[in-house]
Protein backbone atom coordinates (compact mmCIF):
# COMPACT_ATOMS: atom_id res chain seq x y z
CA UNK A 1 0.00 0.00 0.00
CA UNK A 2 1.58 3.27 -1.08
CA UNK A 3 -0.72 5.69 0.76
CA UNK A 4 -2.22 4.43 4.04
CA UNK A 5 -3.93 7.77 4.77
CA UNK A 6 -5.80 7.69 1.46
CA UNK A 7 -6.77 4.08 2.24
CA UNK A 8 -8.15 5.16 5.62
CA UNK A 9 -10.16 8.03 4.12
CA UNK A 10 -11.52 5.74 1.37
CA UNK A 11 -12.58 3.11 3.90
CA UNK A 12 -14.40 5.77 5.94
CA UNK A 13 -16.06 7.24 2.81
CA UNK A 14 -17.19 3.81 1.55
CA UNK A 15 -18.47 2.68 4.96
CA UNK A 16 -20.47 5.90 5.36
CA UNK A 17 -21.95 5.47 1.87
CA UNK A 18 -23.36 2.04 2.79
CA UNK A 19 -24.30 3.13 6.34
CA UNK A 20 -21.91 0.83 8.22
CA UNK A 21 -21.69 1.37 11.96
CA UNK A 22 -17.93 0.94 12.27
CA UNK A 23 -14.71 0.63 10.28
CA UNK A 24 -11.69 -1.42 11.34
CA UNK A 25 -8.31 -0.66 9.76
CA UNK A 26 -4.60 -1.15 10.48
CA UNK A 27 -3.29 1.08 13.27
CA UNK A 28 -0.73 3.85 12.93
CA UNK A 29 -0.11 6.86 15.14
CA UNK A 30 -0.87 9.28 12.28
CA UNK A 31 -4.20 7.60 11.47
CA UNK A 32 -5.11 7.60 15.17
CA UNK A 33 -4.37 11.33 15.49
CA UNK A 34 -6.43 12.13 12.38
CA UNK A 35 -9.32 10.04 13.74
CA UNK A 36 -9.07 11.81 17.12
CA UNK A 37 -9.49 15.17 15.36
CA UNK A 38 -12.53 13.82 13.48
CA UNK A 39 -13.96 12.66 16.82
CA UNK A 40 -13.26 16.01 18.50
CA UNK A 41 -14.95 17.87 15.61
CA UNK A 42 -18.00 15.49 15.80
CA UNK A 43 -17.56 13.82 12.42
CA UNK A 44 -17.26 10.34 13.99
CA UNK A 45 -18.67 8.93 17.23
CA UNK A 46 -15.70 7.09 18.68
CA UNK A 47 -12.18 5.94 17.88
CA UNK A 48 -10.19 3.31 19.73
CA UNK A 49 -7.04 1.24 19.40
CA UNK A 50 -7.65 -2.52 19.46
CA UNK A 51 -4.97 -5.11 20.20
CA UNK A 52 -5.56 -8.16 18.00
CA UNK A 53 -2.80 -10.72 17.81
CA UNK A 54 0.36 -9.49 16.18
CA UNK A 55 -0.82 -6.11 14.85
CA UNK A 56 -2.89 -3.34 16.41
CA UNK A 57 -6.04 -2.11 14.70
CA UNK A 58 -8.01 1.12 14.72
CA UNK A 59 -11.78 0.90 15.24
CA UNK A 60 -13.77 3.95 14.13
CA UNK A 61 -17.49 4.25 14.88
CA UNK A 62 -19.20 6.42 12.30
CA UNK A 63 -21.74 9.10 13.16
CA UNK A 64 -25.06 9.64 11.38
CA UNK A 65 -27.64 12.40 11.48
CA UNK A 66 -31.26 12.37 10.34
CA UNK A 67 -30.02 13.53 6.91
CA UNK A 68 -27.38 10.81 6.51
CA UNK A 69 -23.72 10.44 7.42
CA UNK A 70 -22.02 13.25 9.36
CA UNK A 71 -19.18 13.01 6.82
CA UNK A 72 -20.55 14.27 3.52
CA UNK A 73 -17.19 14.70 1.78
CA UNK A 74 -13.68 13.59 2.69
CA UNK A 75 -10.76 14.04 0.32
CA UNK A 76 -6.99 13.52 0.43
CA UNK A 77 -5.11 16.71 -0.53
CA UNK A 78 -1.37 16.07 -0.19
CA UNK A 79 -0.41 12.78 -1.84
CA UNK A 80 2.87 10.84 -1.88
CA UNK A 81 3.48 11.90 -5.50
CA UNK A 82 2.53 15.54 -4.97
CA UNK A 83 2.93 17.02 -1.52
CA UNK A 84 0.91 20.18 -0.84
CA UNK A 85 2.13 22.64 1.81
CA UNK A 86 0.55 25.85 3.03
CA UNK A 87 1.94 28.72 5.09
CA UNK A 88 0.15 29.83 8.26
CA UNK A 89 -1.31 32.94 6.63
CA UNK A 90 -2.42 31.10 3.48
CA UNK A 91 -4.34 28.21 5.04
CA UNK A 92 -7.50 27.34 3.08
CA UNK A 93 -11.03 27.89 4.32
CA UNK A 94 -13.01 24.76 3.57
CA UNK A 95 -16.63 25.36 2.54
CA UNK A 96 -16.50 28.97 3.81
CA UNK A 97 -15.55 27.84 7.30
CA UNK A 98 -18.13 25.05 7.64
CA UNK A 99 -15.65 22.38 6.61
CA UNK A 100 -12.36 21.35 8.06
CA UNK A 101 -8.83 20.82 6.76
CA UNK A 102 -6.39 18.62 8.66
CA UNK A 103 -2.70 19.56 8.60
CA UNK A 104 0.51 17.88 9.63
CA UNK A 105 2.62 20.59 11.27
CA UNK A 106 5.80 20.78 13.30
CA UNK A 107 3.54 20.88 16.39
CA UNK A 108 1.63 17.72 15.38
CA UNK A 109 -1.64 17.02 13.57
CA UNK A 110 -4.19 19.84 13.85
CA UNK A 111 -7.11 21.51 12.08
CA UNK A 112 -6.77 24.52 9.81
CA UNK A 113 -8.48 26.70 12.45
CA UNK A 114 -6.00 25.72 15.17
CA UNK A 115 -3.04 26.19 12.81
CA UNK A 116 -4.31 29.59 11.68
CA UNK A 117 -4.75 30.81 15.26
CA UNK A 118 -1.16 29.73 16.04
CA UNK A 119 0.08 30.99 12.63
CA UNK A 120 1.63 27.61 11.78
CA UNK A 121 1.80 26.16 8.29
CA UNK A 122 2.23 22.56 7.26
CA UNK A 123 1.28 19.77 4.91
CA UNK A 124 -2.43 19.65 4.01
CA UNK A 125 -3.46 16.07 4.72
CA UNK A 126 -7.19 16.15 3.89
CA UNK A 127 -10.37 18.20 3.84
CA UNK A 128 -13.74 17.19 5.20
CA UNK A 129 -17.29 18.51 5.47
Amino acid sequence: MTDPIADMLTRIRNAAAVKKVEVVLPYSKLKFNIAKILEKESYISKVEKIKTGKFDELKIELKYTSHGPAIRHIKRISKPGQRIYSAGKELPRVLNGYGLAILSTSKGIMTNKEAKSQNIGGELVCEIW
